[in-house]
């Protein structure tokens, strides 16, 4: 006899270790805890060991690091490409021993959630008959871009990337000029590292039976972005924002600024540098009584309030990530008796 047994899911959350991504996975792993999931969070040792302990961790919410094959983790002196190799060869290993200790001790995970340029870990999960889920810390449009530059779009992008006039049609996006693509897409870049990385992403995804990623954006605010890609569902969990600035239920939880609205600051010059009065007169639209200020000052309180409306108990984030929950949750246990 079969009978299907309703417990709390038990998600590994894997981070790179990098604050851009460590501190919105935090923040995600705290809303899947607050919805009814037991979360096991994931980076490498170095960056642990560097995460402020200052903060209140709600109960349910633990942590364990992985090896990354460094011991200080990656500095900006590093060979970037030696490391995310040594991440990949050693992180693999130390990941599925992670997993199999936990499964040994009682305590099988669910379900791994990973984030951006880390598509290795899908794969560990996937050999150890484990689902996986790509948690997209960016904006959607960003993995658009990444989808349709590997399917179709490669070549124009790389010919005109550098054409200050260049404008790009992708479905579902607005019209995209060359200082609107990633950088790291110039063939002449120092970061083309992130290239074969962001097309694994893609890979893992185009081999799920029904590919879905949680990203870091909200229904309100990113719609056309997040249905650009018709064979990939993108569901929008976020703003994965603090919650003394979104809904104020923790104000305590102060670990990093809101995001807000702006002005684009001009290209940089061939040093990389932006001069400061260029940065002033940015400054001074946003800050200055003027009406395009005001504007922006307007706009950002909309969505401040979307955000807030978004992510409270019935908004589009809240129901999307319990859903998310709700699905592991189902898929957890059959006991036979």
């Amino acid at each position: 006899m079969v009978v299907v047994m309703g417990v709390q899911p038990r998600i590994l959350l894997v981070t790179l270790p990098a604050q851009g991504h460590i501190n919105p996975a935090l923040q995600f792993a705290k809303r899947l805890v607050a919805i009814g999931a037991l979360v096991t969070f994931s980076t490498s040792m170095g960056a642990e060991r560097r995460m402020s302990k200052t903060g209140t961790y709600p109960e349910g919410l633990s942590f364990a690091a992985f090896d990354d094959g460094s011991e200080h983790g990656f500095s900006p002196s590093d060979d970037i490409n030696h490391y995310f190799t040594e991440l990949r060869r050693v992180g693999s290993k130390s990941l599925a021993e992670l997993i199999a200790a936990s499964s040994k001790n009682g305590r099988p995970f669910t379900c791994v959630v990973y984030s951006n340029l880390i598509p290795w870990v899908a794969k560990v999960a996937r050999e150890l008959n484990l689902p996986s889920t790509l948690l997209w810390n960016q904006s959607p449009a960003l993995l658009d871009i990444f989808y349709y530059y590997f399917n179709g779009y490669g070549d124009t992008i790389r010919e005109n990337i550098n054409d200050p006039t260049f404008s790009l049609k992708l479905p579902g996006l607005p019209p995209l000029g060359s200082h609107d693509l990633p950088s790291f897409l110039n063939p002449g870049s120092n970061h083309d590292f992130a290239i074969p990385i962001n097309r694994e992403h893609i890979e893992v995804l185009d081999e799920e039976t029904n590919p879905r990623v949680l990203v870091n954006t909200f229904d309100a605010l990113e719609c056309e972005a997040l249905n650009s890609i018709g064979k990939f569902k993108l569901v929008g969990v976020g703003p994965l924002i603090p919650s003394a600035f979104l809904d104020g239920k923790d104000p305590t939880d102060t670990s990093f600024a809101v995001w807000k609205t702006g002005v684009r600051v001009p290209s940089p010059s061939k040093e990389g540098i932006v001069e400061g009065d260029e940065i002033q007169k940015c400054l001074e639209v946003v800050m200055g009584g003027g009406e395009l200020g005001q504007e922006m000052r307007n706009n950002a309180k909309k969505w401040k309030h979307l955000a807030r409306q978004s992510s409270r108990e019935g908004g589009s984030s809240y129901n999307n990530l319990k859903a998310f929950v709700d699905e592991m949750a189902g898929a957890v246990t059959q006991l036979e008796i």
